[in-house]
């Protein structure tokens, strides 16, 4: 099978470039014949590149620059162009898009289209039914865009608190909205957790697409279990206010027995460490961003990890990596976060904004070692079984399969 993959960028920078890689990774390792789809941004190491077409970025240049690319960020017609360059010489079986919003645009759907060529298409966020990703906005849930009413992102100044960025995002959606370009193109909608799912079927009416579950690609089995049970508990990720950790810090402050390590960096950073100055909470160590083999050893050492996003996440990598190492999580009730923990199975889920119930979390698995431990199994037990190569393929395929039928 040939499969044409599109991601707009190449580089990793994120768990979305990570996705986009594992896929072809995992495709090629089985044989198929991969070709790769990005927008120009600097010179990078693959064959493909000669395809790759130049894009407006919203982040550089002035007002009047922004201004006068702001076509070309909603259609690119280059980018459709080269797409359709990139399907003539490859002869693809079937063309698999990710993020494609802003850069490459859904232009390059329509190539897909005119070419007779299949899409199948990741959504890891909520751009497709929302303007700013996130149905999420200063401090609180939104779907006020819900039935197409997305002026509501310029009235609440959603995108980047931006109402340049709001107003261009509205228009961007009403576009989209109106030349249909997403449904009349992709054959079927891949999502990792029933939650995003759901919540489209919300906006856009169930029954009116096809979609499909497909968790995103992790191989638990490369990770040994620890077997360790630390003392501490341990957050990893951005800083960031949608990430929740405000309210950790609040849970901490009725939990000063429970010693709390915080890995990352982001805007919120200054803010929490004055937050945990005035709360005095002198058992939370904020230690900045760590990488590699330095957070593995982190992440060994702990009792259990506490993800309390406060939007509706759809798949947090941080619950893979806790549960392939055999740590339990405590998690917020938002977005795909319960369909991973399963409260009480492989650790507690919590109500997002209930600071009070955390810290009944978080005294319950440092108190509880049996349980703790029983949950640390049943963590690694289903990782190792759900997410490894050999599954994600046979359901890419059958997914693939089906859409080629």
């Amino acid at each position: 099978m040939k499969v044409i993959l599109c991601h707009n960028n190449y580089k990793v920078t994120g768990g979305a470039e990570v996705f986009y890689h594992e896929v072809g990774r995992v495709l090629r390792e089985q044989g198929h014949q991969v070709a790769y789809f990005s927008a120009k941004n600097g010179e990078v190491g693959t064959p493909w590149k000669e395809y790759f077409p130049d894009v407006a970025l919203y982040n550089q240049g002035g007002l009047l620059a922004k201004t006068s690319n702001f076509p070309r960020m909603v259609y690119n017609c280059t980018a459709k162009e080269a797409m359709a360059k990139l399907i003539a010489d490859f002869k693809p079986d079937l063309i698999h898009a990710f993020a494609i919003y802003v850069q490459l645009t859904p232009s390059i759907l329509d190539a897909a289209r005119e070419a007779g060529v299949p899409v199948v298409m990741s959504c890891n966020d909520y751009k497709h039914i929302c303007p700013n990703y996130k149905l999420y906005h200063h401090g609180k849930i939104c779907e006020e865009c819900k039935g197409g009413k997305f002026y509501r992102a310029i009235v609440n100044r959603c995108c980047h608190d931006s109402i340049a960025y709001s107003i261009a995002s509205s228009v961007e959606a009403y576009a989209h909205n109106w030349m249909n370009i997403y449904r009349k193109n992709v054959h079927t909608f891949l999502f990792a957790s029933e939650f995003m799912a759901h919540k489209t079927e919300e906006f856009w009416g169930k029954g009116t697409f096809r979609w499909r579950m497909l968790r995103n690609p992790f191989n638990a089995r490369k990770h040994a279990a620890s077997n360790e049970i630390g003392n501490y508990a341990l957050y990893f990720g951005r800083l960031i206010d949608e990430k929740g950790v405000n309210v950790l810090l609040y849970a901490a402050a009725m939990a000063r027995d429970v010693p709390l390590v915080v890995v990352g960096d982001g805007p919120d950073m200054d803010k929490l460490k004055k937050q945990a100055a005035a709360q005095g909470l002198t058992h939370v160590q904020l230690v900045g961003a760590k990488w590699g083999d330095v957070l593995d050893q982190i992440l060994r050492g702990c009792r259990f990890v506490v993800v309390p996003s406060l939007w509706h996440e759809n798949f947090p990598y941080v619950i893979l990596q806790s549960f392939a190492m055999g740590k339990p999580v405590i998690g917020s009730n938002r977005g795909g976060i319960p369909e991973l923990v399963a409260h009480g199975e492989r650790g507690l889920v919590y109500e997002a904004t209930g600071a009070v119930a955390l810290a009944d979390a978080l005294h319950l698995l440092m108190d509880d070692s049996d349980r703790t431990k029983q949950m640390s199994e049943a963590a690694k037990q289903f990782a190792d079984a759900e997410y490894n190569d050999e599954h994600f393929y046979a359901n890419l395929m059958q997914i693939y399969n089906g859409v080629l039928a």
